[in-house]
């Protein structure tokens, strides 16, 4: 569901430091919002500060949210340490197969290149 970032509340948190949400707010930009922001029915923010911060940095006047029924501030609680706490970085070998992945993608070796072009030349030829 789509929020008006202005109707939002933030309660105390957990969360003191955001660190740098340069990166965030750049991949938001480059490839919108991935995971919406958890609230309450009443627009209590419960998981998602970061990205939320970012969005407002970006100038956005809305964000996707997940509503959620909360019955106590023990179970807000723990729904934000839970938000937290699972995540796991990639390791340092998946990030360098990811990046290469990538590259071999953005920038195919030669025989890719020559290969798609007479794939491309036969289409045309023959109309396929």
């Amino acid at each position: 569901m789509l929020v008006k970032i202005n109707e939002i509340q933030i309660k105390r948190r957990i969360r003191k430091d955001f660190g740098n949400l340069n990166e965030l707010a750049e991949s938001m930009k480059l490839h919108g919002l991935m995971n919406p922001i958890v609230v309450t029915r009443e627009l209590v923010l419960i998981a998602g500060q970061r990205r939320l911060e970012s969005a407002k940095k970006l100038g956005w006047n809305s964000i996707e949210a997940t509503i959620v029924d909360v019955p106590s501030r023990i179970d807000k609680l723990e729904m934000e340490i839970e938000e937290n706490l699972h995540r796991k970085s990639f390791t340092t070998d998946e990030i360098v197969d990811a990046f290469a992945k990538l590259e071999k993608l953005k920038n195919p070796g030669l025989l890719q290149r020559i290969f798609r072009y007479i794939r491309k030349l036969f289409k045309k030829i023959f109309k396929i």
